[in-house]
């Protein structure tokens, strides 16, 4: 296995768990926004911690640069729709890793916001801001599953039941987010990142 190859599995094995709990707070708010709120709160006394933030966040950018690398120079030797499914399922990943990232970043150091599910879920309740946050959010979840599935290479059946998977999970976050299966008020600190100005 090449320099690149093992730097990648070894960034995905330090964000794997941090993906799952990830994914299980956002499915948390399918019993409402508090609930939401109250798992983030106990998964942050671990992840916030400055050095295991540090390791993520260090985590983060060597998966996509390691990801994008490989996607790049395997280009002409790559055969096959699973291998192509996990190429592009990575790109994809690492652009969203890049953007999602740097957007909380900034929202908390600039913005002085709380990047909670109100930060997530704002673009998807503004006009016409949705239109690129339902896909980008949809495809991130979807292709997480994917690409998942496709390096694990237990063949085409597992793939396909993990894309299967990723698309139900990735409609049901979605779904949450855009109040569609709780009640979802947007304050307006968040509301106003997107140029929207409460009426008195």
């Amino acid at each position: 296995m090449n320099a690149p190859r093992r730097l990648h599995r070894a960034a995905a094995g330090v964000l794997a768990v941090f993906l799952a709990v990830h994914i299980a707070n956002h499915l948390a708010a399918l019993g409402g926004v508090e609930a939401h709120v109250q798992f983030m709160e106990r998964a942050r006394r671990v992840y916030r911690q400055p050095v295991v933030e540090t390791v993520l966040l260090l985590g983060v950018v060597l998966q996509a640069l390691s990801g994008l690398r490989m996607v790049w120079t395997g280009r002409h030797r790559r055969r096959g729709a699973l291998a192509w499914l996990q190429a592009g399922s990575g790109a994809y990943l690492a652009l969203f890793l890049v953007i999602h990232v740097t957007a909380m970043l900034a929202g908390r150091a600039i913005g002085g916001l709380d990047t909670n599910f109100y930060f997530a879920a704002a673009g998807l309740h503004v006009w016409p801001f949705v239109l690129f946050f339902a896909p980008y959010y949809f495809l991130a979840v979807a292709a997480l599953f994917v690409h998942v599935g496709c390096a694990l290479r237990r063949g085409q059946a597992l793939v396909a039941w993990m894309s299967g998977a990723g698309i139900v999970v990735a409609a049901l976050i979605v779904a949450v987010l855009m109040g569609a299966m709780v009640p979802v008020a947007i304050p307006a600190t968040y509301l106003r990142t997107f140029g929207v100005v409460a009426s008195s």
